[in-house]
């Protein structure tokens, strides 16, 4: 009845089926606030406890490359899943660690402080500048597997840098130093911020940690002295500390897990990683939960997104032609040569007046971003075929698709201040902005708007951002469709029709900003 304010129209249709149709008022109310609030309406009902005053602690872990190694394409997953999950728990209010788990701990690194020492004598007053991580890995490993005294020489060196060896953590120090200046590469490119938390980091807070669980009578030290936690539904333990004494990723993870949960106060832990790890973390969550550190009631919550793999067109992991793994620095560049490549195209055709900086920017935002949606559109457990074709294509679920269709609505808007007049920003600075639906396209737009905060709920409860993906590409359909069968620019409803527009294009900016794409007002 018209006392509804969000149905009218309410009808028996057939066997079993009610049908109604929403008030155009009610759509329109929902427009006119984003408006309004020059951004969408984020959702009511959150899953959280958290206030403004006290909001909810999260620890997200990802990227976590290794110290002494090139990003590769897979670690590309794990850092643009993660960078978006970060950004939609932060819009949502919540207090983000972004944590870098590095690999700056181990066997290896005695192999490589001698390799060093060896190869750059002069490290002391000279920071060697070594650009191919992987080429100085892939040589200190050569040496290793080729000479028994330079075997013997780094296996001392892993005791010393354990013990706190001076000369050995300068080294140490160095190789972290030049890796950090490879991985911010790739970081600048993506837009991506961490704070890096490394696995040295953990290592005085492991014993306490076998302690707790040896005094709670839940370690027990099987054959050969390893030093064993089992949990329910795995015959395998997890073994936080071998039987030479030493340290594995169990007992580091574990060390982790009580940090975040007892010095950090999370309420929420994400870990994403690949697949492969999922019954890992399955064991740590148990065994954190066996202990007490986790309270189900007090509303801690884990997480572990286990990724699948990017393959080449082969089905198989993405390598280059000779076999070796791809620089993610490399695929990133390759991606904005050939968007820069179409871009100059378009401006030879006359189809752009962009000058060739602006060319360079945009190639930038357009290239980055394609590979970023290429992932994010997808369930992350999926392994999908990597294709420069296919991520920079113009039509279908792409970012390119969704950049060129923003850039048309903001076109739109400028073309209707500089060919009739129209100033929207002077009616929404004037308070006199009013858009009205009658269109039955304006009307499915103006729905498709209200679905914002329905594709971040569904974000929250599983932390799979192809939801926004999804969200943002029908919205793009739908203001295609209007636009196509609405007249905006000179009709009697210009007003209204660019303001939605422009409510449009800021939904699709806010998508962007969650997914850490950039975006362009013109190409």
């Amino acid at each position: 009845g018209n006392d509804n304010p969000l149905l009218e129209d309410l009808k028996v249709n057939g066997p079993g089926f009610i049908m109604s149709r929403i008030k155009a008022s009610y759509l329109e109310q929902g427009v006119n606030n984003i408006i309004k609030n020059g951004a969408p309406t984020k959702p009511k009902c959150v899953t959280s406890t958290a206030t403004p005053e006290q909001p909810s602690n999260v620890v997200v872990d990802f990227s976590s490359p290794n110290i002494a190694k090139e990003m590769h394409v897979g670690h590309l997953r794990s850092t643009i899943i993660g960078e978006a999950v970060c950004r939609i728990m932060e819009y949502m209010g919540s207090k983000v660690h972004r944590v870098n788990h590095v690999g700056d701990w181990g066997t290896q690194f005695g192999m490589l402080i001698q390799y060093l020492k060896e190869e750059y004598p002069d490290f002391h007053g000279d920071i060697p500048n070594i650009t191919d991580l992987t080429q100085f890995y892939k040589n200190a490993k050569g040496r290793f597997d080729e000479s028994p005294e330079f075997k013997k020489i780094s296996q001392l060196n892993v005791v010393k840098l354990q013990a706190g060896d001076e000369e050995c953590k300068k080294i140490w120090q160095v190789l972290c130093d030049v890796s950090r200046k490879e991985f911010e590469k790739v970081y600048k490119r993506l837009d991506i911020t961490v704070e890096e938390c490394g696995e040295s980091f953990y290592n005085d807070k492991i014993p306490p940690v076998i302690e707790e669980f040896t005094e709670r009578g839940m370690c027990s030290v099987e054959e050969g002295g390893a030093k064993c936690v089992f949990v329910p539904n795995f015959k395998i333990p997890l073994m936080i500390q071998k039987s030479d004494g030493g340290y594995g990723y169990d007992s580091t993870d574990m060390a982790a897990i009580k940090y975040r949960l007892d010095k950090l106060k999370a309420s929420q832990i994400v870990y994403i990683t690949d697949f492969t790890q999922a019954d890992h973390f399955a064991m740590v969550f148990a065994a954190a939960k066996k202990i007490g550190w986790v309270d189900d009631e007090s509303g801690h919550r884990l997480d572990h997104i286990g990724f699948g793999t990017v393959q080449g067109e082969d089905g198989k992991r993405f390598k280059t032609r000779s076999g070796d793994t791809v620089r993610l620095v490399d695929l990133l560049d390759e991606a904005v040569a050939r968007m820069e490549s179409s871009l100059k195209e378009r401006a030879a055709e006359g189809k752009t007046s962009a000058s060739a900086d602006e060319i360079h920017v945009t190639a930038c935002a357009m290239g980055y971003g394609a590979v970023k949606y290429f992932d994010l559109r997808r369930n992350p457990t999926s392994s999908y075929k990597f294709s420069y074709d296919a991520m920079l294509d113009t039509k279908g679920n792409t970012a390119i698709y969704l950049l060129y269709a923003h850039a048309r609505l903001e076109s739109i808007v400028t073309k209707g201040k500089a060919d009739f007049g129209v100033d929207i920003d002077a009616l929404i600075g004037g308070g006199n902005a009013q858009i009205a639906l009658a269109h039955k396209s304006e009307r499915n737009l103006g729905l498709h708007l209200h679905f914002f905060a329905d594709s971040i709920e569904e974000t929250l409860n599983d932390l799979f951002p192809y939801h926004i993906c999804d969200f943002v590409y029908t919205l793009s359909i739908a203001a295609s469709e209007f636009v196509t069968q609405c007249k905006v620019l000179g009709s009697p409803e210009m007003e209204s029709r660019l303001l939605l527009c422009r409510a449009t294009a800021l939904t699709m900016r806010q998508c962007f900003d969650l997914l850490g794409i950039r975006y362009v007002m013109r190409i």
